[in-house]
């Protein structure tokens, strides 16, 4: 995974606190692979209570990661709990890591 232990912590920091305690945040895609360079932070982030699950968190989250991590691409997918999945959802499920 390439995110130093700083960017992870950022990144459940901000989303304890944007999308709740118990939010579930998986780092998926090119940042995965040690092998690679570059490339964006694809985050998959599951709200802990639907009423977290709404555009205005997703963008204070984004603000916020911003702030902490400086210029960098962020690309968030936003699910409440119990969404119905979606293949994105399956695939960063699946091949993502819990941060």
């Amino acid at each position: 995974m390439r995110l130093t232990r700083a960017e992870v912590e950022a990144i459940r920091s901000c989303a304890r606190r944007h999308f709740g305690e118990e939010c579930v945040v998986r780092l998926f895609g090119s940042r995965t692979d040690d092998a690679l360079r570059g490339g964006d932070i694809d985050l998959h982030v599951e709200a802990d209570r639907p009423d977290r699950a709404l555009l205005a968190n997703e963008l204070a989250f984004r603000a916020d990661l911003q702030d902490r991590l400086g210029e960098q691409r962020i690309d968030v997918i936003l699910r409440p709990p119990a969404y119905t999945p979606r293949t994105i959802d399956r695939v960063a499920v699946q091949t993502g890591v819990a941060l």
